[in-house]
């Protein structure tokens, strides 16, 4: 992932988390949960993802930072068993799409 999309995640993601201070601790943290979500995500989908797009993904990863923050991450994959599972199908079937129109 390239620093520019880590850094407008990280503005798109403190405006959803509704923080608005300055505070390289802060962006720390948040940075890590955006980072360790989108290696959880990604093994979930077990595809690479674009979150960059207004999609899913970055639906789900959003919300991700959103349990980390509030120290409840360990409720996450339970509240969004539903959404997980449609992007683990969904990327799969998409890789799958892509794989017989190569051949």
């Amino acid at each position: 992932m390239t620093d520019i999309l880590l850094a407008a995640l990280l503005v798109d993601v403190k405006s959803y988390l509704h923080i608005t201070w300055v505070d390289t601790s802060t962006d720390s943290n948040i940075t890590g949960f955006i980072n360790r979500g989108m290696a959880r995500l990604q093994t979930i989908a077990g595809v690479p993802l674009d979150f960059s797009l207004e999609d899913l993904p970055r639906t789900l990863l959003f919300d991700y930072c959103r349990y980390a923050n509030s120290q409840a991450l360990e409720m996450f994959e339970n509240n969004f068993t539903s959404e997980l599972m449609s992007l683990h199908i969904q990327s799969q079937v998409d890789a799958m799409v892509d794989a017989v129109v190569i051949i």
